[in-house]
């Protein structure tokens, strides 16, 4: 009886056995898809929680609730979207990028989750991974609000200039920056490409937009620099300056200063004050243009005539023609302008040959970044390299004829290079400018041959009358010459080797008059100390003068 049943109770234990287990699977196959429903409905609930959140900008408090309903379920589109717009909205868009990437897996095709993940990107600059996505939107969306901008600087950057312009036009924004941001770089795009009166007009836009605005001073600054290569757009190629004046000059035969030197006090003897009238003609063509690369033919012509019969021997005219080409582009997001420039000019003094040079000029531009100094503000900058070749022939020099004045011909190879640097404040309402210079004059006469030293300095501002513009410049170059002088004596009535130390001063006030009519009137002073009294000497020239430009 015992084992029968003990042998039940066994033949009953599988049965009880599967039902337990049967059991518990009903209770997992109910209670789960309870529990995951129920994570679901708690992170749509954190998802509409975060919404309100971020749309009072209350963007901390929105991130905390989209971390958490994106924890909960983390195939919940809304709260990956939303997060990553937190964090771009608190500018830390690198904690943007795990979001907005997991949302771009979940979503590939999704023209809204691709875009912000570019965004995003783009803004931890990031361009190589930007430029794709934010162009597969753009090819969809072109009018999309502010993809214009990022397309085209991203375009910009790669130097492709016309693509660039194409997408920065159609660029559709009620952000001021970014529409200012799309003004500048569309006018340094159209700038790049030649068309200077276009980019003009866009940099100037871009200044109307936000006229206190950081960017405004470079927007001055390329500006101005595109205006001073007088590019033109296609129907006209041609600039023309024509100017005419008068003047006074109180040392027009550059006669030597007071001194005990007896060749020094006959000079002076000479006549040399004399009012006179000035003109001057210039013309350039830019007769290529593809896109960067440009070249331009130019002439100039200038006359002085000393009204005192005097000094009429003194009469300067001038002529020059020269070939220049430039190469403009980007390092970066900092324009640059590299070119070469050739002249060769021929000067008659009292209509007689008197000088002809040959110069080869090699400039380089740079617009590097702004800075913030304190009580000053803004600080943009524009800066200059230059290296310049000078061959110089003088004409009817002594030496040239007769061997006793060999030492005293000026014939000459000169060689300068040096930098010039423009701080520029207040949206270009004053700049301040400040060069270096060293050049070796290698002359034939072992008199003229020297290693010199130049320091610049100068300034403008425009002031609040009548739109009239004061300049400032000021100059010292200081001249040591390599031999001994073999004529003309020192102070101490020795021959010695020179040492000249020239200032040169330059006061202007312009006011524009009409469109094209400007009114100036010029102050230069020059001041050349020598210790050898021959060549120590004060010339003051006052100027009045009217230009026309076309």
């Amino acid at each position: 009886m015992a084992l029968q049943t003990l042998k039940d109770t066994n033949n009953r234990q599988p049965s009880l056995a599967f039902l337990v287990l049967t059991t518990l699977a009903l209770l997992a196959m109910t209670v789960l898809p309870v529990s995951v429903m129920a994570q679901e409905a708690d992170a749509e609930v954190l998802v509409a929680e975060g919404i309100v959140a971020y749309d009072a900008q209350r963007y901390a408090e929105a991130a905390v609730l989209f971390s958490r309903a994106s924890a909960r379920n983390p195939r919940n589109g809304r709260a990956l979207y939303y997060l990553g717009l937190c964090h771009l909205a608190q500018g830390q868009a690198d904690q943007a990028l795990a979001p907005l990437s997991a949302l771009h897996a979940l979503r590939p095709t999704d023209p809204e989750a691709i875009y912000q993940l570019g965004v995003a990107y783009f803004a931890t600059k990031n361009y190589e991974k930007a430029a794709p996505l934010l162009e597969d939107v753009f090819r969809l969306e072109p009018d999309r609000a502010n993809l214009g901008f990022y397309v085209g600087f991203l375009r910009y950057r790669q130097k492709n200039y016309d693509a660039a312009e194409a997408a920065l036009s159609v660029n559709r924004s009620s952000n001021q920056d970014i529409r200012q941001l799309t003004l500048f770089y569309r006018g340094l795009a159209l700038g790049v490409l030649g068309l200077s009166e276009q980019a003009q007009a866009e940099l100037l836009s871009a200044q109307r937009v936000q006229p206190s605005s950081p960017i405004t001073g470079a927007s001055v600054r390329i500006q101005e620099a595109l205006a001073a290569t007088t590019r033109v757009t296609d129907p006209q190629r041609l600039r023309l300056q024509l100017a005419v004046g008068g003047y006074y000059d109180d040392n027009v035969a550059v006669n030597p200063r007071k001194s005990s030197d007896q060749v020094a006090e006959f000079l002076r003897s000479r006549h040399t004050q004399s009012p006179g009238f000035v003109a001057s003609a210039r013309g350039d063509y830019a007769w290529y243009r593809n896109g960067p690369i440009e070249s331009t033919v130019t002439y100039s012509y200038y006359q002085t005539v000393n009204t005192d019969s005097g000094v009429g021997s003194f009469n300067i005219q001038d002529h020059l023609a020269g070939l220049s080409g430039v190469y403009r582009g980007t390092v970066g997001t900092m324009p640059y302008e590299i070119g070469t420039q050739y002249s060769y000019d021929y000067m008659l003094l009292g209509l007689r040959g008197f000088l002809s040079r040959h110069t080869v000029t090699l400039p380089a531009t740079f617009v590097p970044p702004a800075v913030t100094l304190p009580a000053l503000g803004r600080m943009d900058n524009l800066t200059t390299l230059l290296y310049r070749f000078q061959r110089k022939s003088f004409f009817a020099e002594p030496g040239n004829n007769d061997i006793r004045f060999a030492p005293e011909s000026r014939d000459a190879f000169n060689n300068m290079v040096g930098i010039l640097h423009a701080f520029r404040f207040r949206q270009d309402s004053f700049i301040f400018r400040v060069g270096y210079q060293h050049d070796t004059e290698a002359a034939s006469g072992s008199s003229f041959a020297y290693s010199g030293n130049r320091l610049q300095v100068g300034g403008q501002t425009t002031l609040p009358w009548y739109d009239v513009s004061v300049r400032v410049d000021y100059e010292v170059h200081w001249r040591a010459y390599d031999h001994t002088q073999v004529i003309f004596l020192d102070e101490g009535g020795r021959l010695s080797p020179r040492r000249d130390t020239e200032q040169d001063i330059f006061i202007q006030l312009a006011r524009p008059l009409f469109r094209s009519l400007t009114l100036a009137l010029q102050y230069q002073g020059v001041l050349n100390h020598s210790n050898i009294p021959v060549y120590g000497y004060d010339k003051n020239v006052f100027t009045t003068l009217l230009t026309y430009t076309y």
